[in-house]
């Protein structure tokens, strides 16, 4: 289905992540009993029902039972994407059609299943958190950053609870992340504190949609209560030591003042990668860059001769765990690939044994 195509909405990224994006829309199921249909964006998912947001008001809308069967979970709505539904006298909507996506932050789901699992559409910019002082992980944000790199959505690493602090502290983990991160931007942010998100400000235009993604408790629900002004996301605090509880259960999308549009995700620890691989090789361009210059095209980076990569990391050019990361990390999208290759295999050889038994039964 188009639905599942996408492209990178930043221009900074075209040139590198360019694909082709579709400007039809997939009809899904006609609906003969509608009187009305209009275009709107999923704020919320549930199993067999969505939450449509339309001139700031909520509407429950169904999913159709094609989208209900279908085994690819990229193929139903995810949060953030945009609609047709139809509206009946009753006021019970159906969803009809699903616009092709711009974006995508797409993970492999949680467990030993090769399942892609959604986490937003049509995002422009990813805001990747790491709560001060002990929870700034360079491996988890290069994962992060490379889902965000992958869907063709800008990443932002935003260091949380800078209040609890000191300067010193906060510009020697903003060094750190940028060192692991050459090229992402970094900044620091209080939610608590009057003027302690300015630093967000040029990722905040009117007409944007940014993705929180990042740890529990790590203050994204209390970043969009700044933002909005107002309660509109619980959050938890624990007592004595400032951290966060987890309080977001679902991904939700928030209309905030000023046209931008927030997609708050529960937290997210465990970033397993999917297919495509282009995502990592923009978090480490630099190795990628390296890799050019091996003697052998289809250098492993191992015990090769005329290795670039290993030479850099040997005279200390190259940081070791970044290379070790940057190896995991294509080693998880080829094994997704397989995965993915097989169980298209699996289904085509199913499908054919269902059209044979079909046949001699007369069917």
């Amino acid at each position: 289905m188009p639905v599942r195509d996408y492209a990178p909405a930043h221009p900074v990224l075209r040139a590198s992540l360019a694909r082709p994006t579709p400007t039809l829309v997939t009809n899904i199921e006609s609906a003969p009993f509608s009187t009305a249909s209009a275009r709107l964006r999923v704020a919320a998912v549930h199993r067999t029902s969505l939450e449509l947001l339309h001139d700031g008001a909520l509407h429950a809308a169904r999913l159709p039972a094609s989208l209900i069967r279908d085994p690819d979970p990229l193929a139903r709505p995810g949060v953030g994407d945009w609609v047709t539904a139809t509206r009946a006298p009753n006021d019970d909507w159906q969803v009809t059609a699903v616009e092709p996506r711009r974006t995508a932050l797409v993970r492999r789901a949680a467990g030993e299943d090769a399942r892609a699992q959604m986490l937003a559409a049509n995002v422009d910019v990813g805001l990747l958190f790491a709560p001060l002082p002990d929870d700034v992980n360079p491996r988890r944000l290069a994962r992060l950053a490379a889902l965000a790199f992958e869907g063709g959505i800008l990443p932002v690493v935003v260091l949380s609870r800078r209040d609890l602090v000191p300067d010193e502290a906060v510009q020697a983990a903003i060094r750190e992340v940028e060192g692991y991160l050459p090229g992402v931007p970094c900044v620091a942010i209080s939610a608590l504190r009057d003027g302690g998100v300015d630093a967000l400000a040029p990722w905040l235009r009117p007409a944007t949609t940014i993705a929180l993604l990042g740890p529990s408790g790590a203050g994204k629900s209390t970043l969009v209560n700044r933002l909005a002004g107002a309660v509109v996301m619980p959050t938890g605090v624990t007592s004595g030591d400032g951290h966060g509880r987890h309080t977001t259960t679902h991904r939700a999308l928030i209309l905030l003042p000023g046209d931008v549009t927030v997609v708050d995700t529960p937290g997210v620890r465990e970033v397993g990668m999917w297919t495509g691989g282009v995502g990592h090789e923009h978090v480490f361009a630099d190795i990628a860059a390296l890799a050019t210059h091996c003697r052998f095209a289809d250098c492993a980076h191992d015990t090769e001769p005329g290795c670039a990569v290993r030479a850099a990391a040997d005279v200390g050019t190259l940081d070791p765990d970044r290379l070790a990361q940057w190896r995991e990390l294509q080693r998880e999208v080829a094994w997704a690939e397989r995965s993915v290759h097989e169980q298209r295999r699996m289904q085509r050889l199913g499908s054919r044994l269902v059209k044979e038994v079909k046949r001699q039964k007369g069917y």
